[in-house]
């Protein structure tokens, strides 16, 4: 899945998570600030990675500030940016 723009989903909130979503030239970058990076940080890198493999993105930067959020969150906030920056409006069009 191509990244055509930069997109947003999810809020600043406590619990949740902030991914911005935007083209990237080579791999997929991401930047994550959190407030349990010490103990999470790598485990949120890895739902990120994840979800971008399971939606066929290569590259992408992806920014991130998470506020707490599980796993079931984050993975859904990066699916949502992820479409909403490729411009598919109806998930029934996407085929992996």
């Amino acid at each position: 899945m191509n990244i055509k723009i930069k997109a947003v989903a999810g809020t600043l909130e406590s619990s949740d998570i902030l991914i911005i979503v935007e083209p990237n030239s080579s791999e997929i970058e991401i930047e994550l600030e959190s407030e349990v990076m010490s103990q999470f940080g790598k485990s949120i890198k890895k739902v990120i990675l994840d979800t971008c493999e399971e939606l066929g993105v290569k590259q992408a930067k992806i920014t991130v500030t998470d506020k707490g959020a599980i796993d079931a969150v984050i993975k859904s906030r990066v699916q949502t940016a992820i479409f909403r920056a490729a411009e598919i409006k109806n998930f029934n069009d996407f085929n992996n």
